[in-house]
């Protein structure tokens, strides 16, 4: 089990600036074994702050990108055929358990509800995972946590989680960082100069003033990212910005056309 733990452990510190005390709330939640929500808009920071907490806590990192195809038996594991005859597999929820990893089910809204409910005994006071096809009780090991995320930016009546399943976990809110400290992470993450940095965290602001006004969501820290590597690399900023912050967002051409506008104040 140690050797198949240490394939999962984040071996590098992920660059995570924190912007409130999430990195002390989380670290209180882990030591007392707390199952967690986070909350948030597309490209926050979500998946990164579960990595360079797994780092710093020194845990393996199971993750589960989640979708609607995604069964309980793809969560838990499920009977395989192979030349020898049947063999079980465990699933990536029942490793994280045995291991005492930290499991990540991102965009945990997107599994169907029925999926979802699996995880219901590893969130309280059992701290155990039934292999009703196996016959077996998984208790989970002592440094386990469960962790999900999801944006409620996209919750529907159709598409969201149960009351019963909401209540078992304590939460965490994030949203996009102040312009100041979105530069500074562009800045690092991509070798951008900061002055390039503060425009393009300029531009995703403004974007973000449409949200609800044409576009779902605002232009996230990620397409920042995506765009300072692009100009790191000698595409022209006002291209770079079309390709990676622009043109992924929408397809209206009002849209297109307003957010082009923001672009070329800050880059003529």
């Amino acid at each position: 089990m140690d050797d198949i733990a240490s394939q999962y452990r984040v071996k590098t510190a992920p660059y995570y600036r924190a912007v409130g005390h999430e990195i002390e709330q989380f670290q209180a939640a882990y030591d007392a074994r707390l199952p967690m929500m986070l909350k948030g808009p597309t490209g926050c920071g979500k998946s990164r702050f579960v990595e360079y907490m797994a780092h710093r806590l020194g845990r393996p990192l199971v993750t589960v990108a989640c979708n609607e195809d995604m069964t309980a038996a793809d969560l838990v594991g499920r009977f395989l055929l192979d030349r020898d005859g049947t063999r079980w597999q465990d699933g990536p929820l029942t490793a994280a358990a045995r291991m005492g990893a930290i499991c990540y089910l991102d965009e945990v809204v997107e599994a169907r509800q029925d999926t979802t409910v699996v995880i219901h005994p590893l969130t309280d006071h059992r701290r155990a995972l039934p292999l009703d096809k196996k016959g077996e009780l998984v208790t989970a090991h002592p440094d386990f946590q469960l962790v999900i995320s999801y944006n409620p930016g996209y919750q529907s009546l159709m598409k969201d989680l149960k009351p019963s399943t909401k209540q078992r976990f304590g939460a965490l809110d994030f949203t996009y960082p102040s312009p100041e400290i979105e530069a500074e992470i562009v800045a690092h993450e991509t070798g951008l100069d900061p002055k390039q940095a503060e425009k393009l965290a300029q531009i995703a602001l403004r974007s973000r003033n449409l949200k609800g006004h044409g576009l779902d969501e605002g232009i996230s820290t990620r397409l920042l990212v995506y765009a300072g590597a692009l100009i790191v690399k000698g595409v022209p900023a006002p291209d770079a910005c079309r390709i990676a912050m622009v043109r992924p967002l929408t397809d209206d051409p009002d849209m297109r056309d307003a957010l082009d506008a923001a672009v070329a104040a800050f880059f003529p």
